[in-house]
């Protein structure tokens, strides 16, 4: 075989694996967009006003700061707004009817 033959057939062997990595690049980065545009759409927004009573689950992320302030410290602090959830003070359960149902005898 002749050296320039080859040299040839392996710097286009070398350009298309480029190609083919540069593709799969792209691929992955629309992937991705695509992906965190579908996160993000499921995403609820919770709105609060200021005197709302807030249920706040134990919170170590820090994503979405919402300052918050205790009721019985009276201390301001900033926490993950995705974690507080609206608290009702007049919610009422209803009681449930509980029905026994007898084993069918054959």
């Amino acid at each position: 075989m002749e050296m320039e033959t080859v040299g040839r057939a392996r710097k286009l062997d070398i350009q298309e694996l480029e190609e083919i990595r540069n593709d799969a690049y792209k691929n992955a980065r629309v992937y991705k967009e695509k992906t965190k545009a579908f996160h993000d759409k499921m995403i609820t927004r919770k709105q609060f006003s200021i005197g709302q009573k807030v249920l706040l689950y134990d919170s170590t992320l820090k994503i979405f700061a919402v300052e918050i302030q205790s009721e019985e410290t009276r201390k301001c602090f900033k926490v993950n707004g995705q974690q507080l959830k609206p608290f009702y003070e007049n919610f009422q359960m209803h009681t449930i009817e509980e029905i026994v149902l007898e084993e069918l005898k054959i």
